[in-house]
């Protein structure tokens, strides 16, 4: 392990790092997804042959080993606007990606090996880990391959559009596998807290893999992005974020319709303190925009309706604001669902807590349930975390809840928050849990009399 690493790949070789990146997916796909349309139909669910496994990592173990050495190359929304805008040189683009994907793939590969090994055998998680072995495996046939011949950049085209359909189900694959563990493990404290920690490592990984090729898939597959052409790749320089919460809540009130035969309205208010007779504008990627809100207001109708199932009052409008300041773009969530225990509100954000019933993977539902896995929340906050933003739930029990993300205002401001494989990582799966130094409540309160003193 090399402990405190920070040499990139792109610094090692001299070169720049700057071949444009990606977003998560065009709002338009998102949606489409979110609401079951998959581009691709989902994997069957089936034990890996641990032995075929197993072979195809020892095949590739120097590699990953080698490329995990390097920290990745993070970049900020400008350099990824500047380069699609103004010099997207498709072979730069190549150079650079065929290494850094190399390299976050080979950090996240060296850190899965760190989970526990009833974990690891899970059937999920064996599969998760043959997609991610598979992928390097097809990386690494670009190695050395040259971008002057134009076979090359068409066909390193076509395995980044394979790669990122193989990996479409990540999230709820590996959902899965933490499931299958705790019905046969149970539930540990300690295994709980380093599932946390790789998930936000894990989860953060895959959204900048796939910002990086949906960015070059979207420049050069043809040059245009069709359903949005002022895009620069997936990105919007002028991204109008009231439009972007509209729609996210037109496509949450469809489906809480659809479940409960009403939904609550929407009240929005802006304020731009930049200019303020000017909407509120961003350069930002719309679809990781669109994912946060879409969660936020899903669950916000579901609470508001649940709340007020029996209110002759009807419900009560769920509120958006909107604010732009010098250093920050606010947008807060806020509705009268009831609220959540301030004690509850960390299990929020933690991949083995969900208030819903768990759903089945392969269930052949045509709509996405208001509620599934309990990670929308936590990816939800990893989306606002990845541009060096955040998301925070405040809640007052029995009357509502107010959730708030934060984004970076400037492009040149909003780097990319990347996990690296390091000595500091290891040794977080290392340490045992420490006894808490701050008093527990007893469970049975004294008897205070047993003290008194006869006088």
């Amino acid at each position: 392990l090399c402990c405190g690493r920070t040499t990139t790949w792109a610094q090692k070789q001299g070169g720049s790092p700057f071949p444009r990146i990606a977003n998560e997916r065009p709002a338009q796909s998102v949606k489409l997804r979110l609401l079951g349309v998959h581009s691709a139909p989902s994997p069957r669910l089936r034990p890996v042959n641990m032995k075929l496994l197993n072979l195809l990592l020892k095949d590739v173990t120097p590699k990953i080993e080698y490329y995990s050495r390097f920290s990745p190359s993070p970049m900020s929304i400008k350099q990824f606007l500047d380069f699609g805008r103004e010099n997207a040189c498709e072979k730069t683009s190549y150079m650079f990606l065929r290494k850094e994907l190399a390299v976050r793939l080979a950090n996240t590969m060296r850190e899965v090996t760190l989970l526990p090994g009833n974990l690891l055998s899970q059937p999920s998680v064996q599969l998760v880990q043959s997609w991610y072995s598979q992928s390097f495996e097809e990386l690494l046939e670009y190695e050395n391959r040259r971008p002057e011949d134009p076979r090359t950049l068409n066909d390193f085209l076509d395995i980044l559009i394979q790669i990122r359909n193989r990996h479409n189900d990540v999230v709820p694959t590996m959902a899965q596998g933490v499931i299958e563990y705790k019905e046969k493990f149970g539930f540990d404290p300690f295994i709980s807290s380093n599932v946390q920690y790789f998930l936000d490592r894990f989860y953060t990984s895959r959204i900048s893999f796939r910002m990086l090729i949906n960015q070059h898939t979207l420049l050069f597959s043809d040059g245009i992005n069709h359903a949005h052409p002022k895009h620069i790749g997936g990105i919007d320089p002028a991204c109008n974020v009231v439009e972007v919460v509209r729609d996210a809540y037109e496509t949450a009130k469809m489906l809480c319709e659809q479940y409960y035969m009403m939904a609550p309205e929407l009240q929005i208010m802006e304020f731009n303190s930049k200019k303020p007779d000017r909407p509120v504008q961003v350069v930002y990627v719309p679809s990781h925009l669109f994912h946060m809100l879409f969660e936020l207001f899903k669950n916000s109708m579901r609470a508001t309706v649940e709340h007020h199932e029996n209110s002759q009052e009807g419900l009560p409008p769920v509120k958006a604001l909107v604010t732009l300041g010098k250093e920050d773009l606010s947008i807060k969530i806020s509705d009268q669902g009831g609220g959540v225990p301030l004690r509850k509100i960390d299990r929020l954000f933690n991949y083995m807590y969900s208030t819903a019933p768990t759903p089945k993977l392969n269930s052949s539902e045509t709509a996405a349930p208001l509620a599934g896995f309990g990670y929308g929340l936590p990816i939800s906050r990893l989306y606002a975390r990845y541009f060096q933003g955040d998301l925070s739930l405040y809640s007052m029990e029995g009357v509502g809840t107010h959730a708030v993300i934060y984004l970076k205002a400037l492009s040149s401001e909003s780097f990319e928050r990347l996990p690296v494989f390091n000595k500091s990582a290891w040794r977080h799966y290392q340490l045992g849990p420490e006894a808490d130094d701050w008093s527990n409540p007893s469970s049975d309160p004294r008897d205070a009399s047993t003290f008194k003193v006869n006088t």
